[in-house]
């Protein structure tokens, strides 16, 4: 029996939502079957969570830090992104505003990517229409 498709929300982390000119990467360390491939932070929301309230609470528990909302960024069909498991995925752009990140849970490294190459590290597969697309927003406001 397959688990229910369960949302998840992300964080692209910019060191700046006006004029950004780097991007926090996080290295999975869990599960096996992930470790060692970079994903945007973030996580499950919980049953009657909002989503924005999810993703400041798992950024909080992830990484540590306070952020500041920015737009969300979304495909070019439909509200969420497809990812691992079936699940779906909605994701902000986001600036730490309190807190310095740390790879608290699930992640052994942080990396900030200049924007002008995101491609630094090896993305999870799902994760890779995302990149494109914050890729393109990025650039498109250099």
């Amino acid at each position: 029996m397959s688990s229910p498709r369960r949302l998840v929300v992300a964080g692209a982390i910019v060191d700046d939502l006006h004029r950004p000119t780097e991007l926090l990467a996080a290295r999975r360390s869990a599960p096996k079957s992930l470790a060692g491939q970079w994903e945007f932070a973030g996580g499950k929301v919980e049953p009657g969570e909002a989503a924005e309230d999810a993703l400041h609470r798992e950024l909080a528990e992830e990484l540590g830090v306070r952020v500041l909302l920015g737009a969300e960024i979304r495909p070019a069909q439909g509200q969420q992104w497809p990812i691992l498991h079936g699940h779906a995925m909605r994701i902000w752009f986001v600036q730490i505003v309190d807190g310095m990140p740390a790879p608290l849970a699930d992640h052994d490294e942080l990396r900030w990517l200049p924007v002008s190459d995101l491609y630094q590290v090896p993305w999870l597969e799902p994760d890779l229409p995302i990149v494109d697309a914050v890729s393109n927003l990025l650039g498109a406001r250099g």
